[in-house]
C-alpha cells in the first residue's frame, strides 16, 4: 500500500462513512500501519445525531453556545468571518490533537484516530467562558458586560473621519490614562466599575472620539499605557509602525499581502515564500509520487475523475 510509510495523514472535509467506502478508513489502513495518526477533522464530529449534516462555520458556532455570546445587546449574533469554528475550534484544534497523538506514540509506538469536530473544538477554546460564569463576569445580558462591549472602557469608538478605535482600558491605572487622554477628569466622573454608569459613559466616550479623527488619536495614545489602538483595515495593517518593526506582514511576487508565519521561532523561524500562493491540486501528482505512487497509477486516479489534470487547474487556493 502506498501510504505504508505514512506517519500521519490528514483527512478532512468529507462525511463519515465515505473513507470507508473507500476503503481508505482508519480500521483498514492501521492494519497495514500501526503508528499512522489518522486526523478525521469534520463539523460535528464522528458520531451523534448530527454528524452526517450539513454546515459551515456559522452552525457550528452556533452549536458550541459561543455565538450566543458574540455581539451588542438587542442585535442578532454576528456571523464572525469564518474564523472560529473553521481556523480555531477546527483546524488549529486538530493539529494540537495531531501533536499530542504524535507525543504518545513516542510512549506506546502505536498511532490512533484525532476525532475532531468544530464544535467540540469551539467549545474547548471557550473554556474561559465557561469557567468564569460564576464570579459575575456575565451577569448582564450578551452586550452589557465587562468584556463583551458592555463597560465604556473596554469597546470600539468611531472617530471624525469614520475609522474606529479600539479601546481596553481593564485595570484602573490604564483607565486614568484613558481618562488624561480623553481630555476628563476622574474626579468629575462617576467609579469606573459602576454599572448602572456604563451606558452613559458610553456615551460621553462616543461623543469625544467622534471629535478627532483615527490619526488624532494614534497621536495622542501611542506609546501610553491608555490600551487604545487603531483599528487597522487591511490596507493600513502593513504600514502601521509596529507591524513594520517586527516584519509582521509580507508581500509575495504579485504584491500581495499576507502575515508572515507565526509564532517567531528564535533557532528555526519559517522562510516566508514570496512566490504566489498555489494553484488547486498544483503539486498532486507531485506529493503522490513522493507517496509511492507510480505514474500509470497515477494516470488511473486522473481517468477515474478523482484527482484534476495539472493542464486544467486555474484557480487560486
Amino acid at each position: 500500500m502506498a501510504l505504508r510509510g505514512v506517519s500521519v495523514v490528514e483527512l478532512g472535509g468529507l462525511a463519515p462513512g465515505v473513507m470507508e467506502k473507500l476503503q481508505l478508513g482508519p480500521e483498514i489502513l492501521h492494519k497495514e500501519n500501526p503508528k499512522l495518526i489518522y486526523a478525521r477533522l469534520s463539523g460535528f464530529g464522528q458520531s451523534g445525531r448530527f454528524s452526517a449534516m450539513a454546515g459551515h462555520d456559522i452552525n457550528y458556532l452556533a452549536l458550541s453556545g459561543v455565538l450566543s455570546k458574540l455581539g451588542r445587546s438587542g442585535e442578532n449574533p454576528p456571523a464572525p468571518v469564518n474564523l472560529l469554528a473553521d481556523f480555531g475550534g477546527g483546524g488549529l484544534m486538530c493539529a494540537l490533537g495531531i501533536m499530542i497523538a504524535l507525543f504518545e506514540r513516542t510512549h506506546s509506538g502505536k498511532g490512533q484516530v484525532v476525532d475532531a469536530s468544530m464544535v467540540e473544538g469551539t467549545a474547548y477554546l471557550s473554556s474561559f467562558l465557561w469557567k468564569t460564569q460564576r464570579i459575575g463576569l456575565w451577569e448582564q445580558p450578551r452586550g452589557g458586560n465587562l468584556l463583551d462591549g458592555g463597560a465604556p472602557f473596554y469597546t470600539t469608538y468611531r472617530t471624525a473621519d469614520g475609522g474606529y478605535m479600539a479601546v481596553g482600558a481593564l485595570e484602573p491605572q490604564f483607565y486614568q490614562v484613558l481618562i488624561k487622554g480623553l481630555g476628563l477628569k476622574s474626579d468629575q466622573l462617576p467609579s469606573q466599575m459602576s454599572v448602572a454608569d456604563w451606558p452613559a459613559m458610553k456615551k460621553k466616550f462616543a461623543d469625544i472620539f467622534a471629535k478627532k479623527t483615527k490619526a488624532e488619536w494614534c497621536q495622542i495614545f501611542d506609546g501610553t499605557d491608555a490600551c487604545v489602538t487603531p483599528v487597522l483595515t487591511f490596507e493600513e495593517v502593513a504600514h502601521h509602525g509596529h507591524n513594520k518593526d517586527r516584519g509582521s506582514f509580507i508581500t509575495d511576487g504579485e504584491k500581495g499581502v499576507s502575515p508572515r508565519p507565526a509564532p517567531l521561532l528564535s533557532n528555526t523561524p519559517a522562510t516566508p515564500s514570496s512566490k504566489r500562493d498555489p494553484f488547486l491540486g498544483e503539486h498532486t501528482e507531485e506529493i503522490l509520487r513522493e507517496f509511492g505512487f507510480s505514474q500509470q497509477e497515477i494516470d488511473q486516479l486522473k481517468s477515474d475523475n478523482i484527482i484534476g489534470s495539472s493542464n486544467k487547474l486555474n484557480a487560486n487556493l
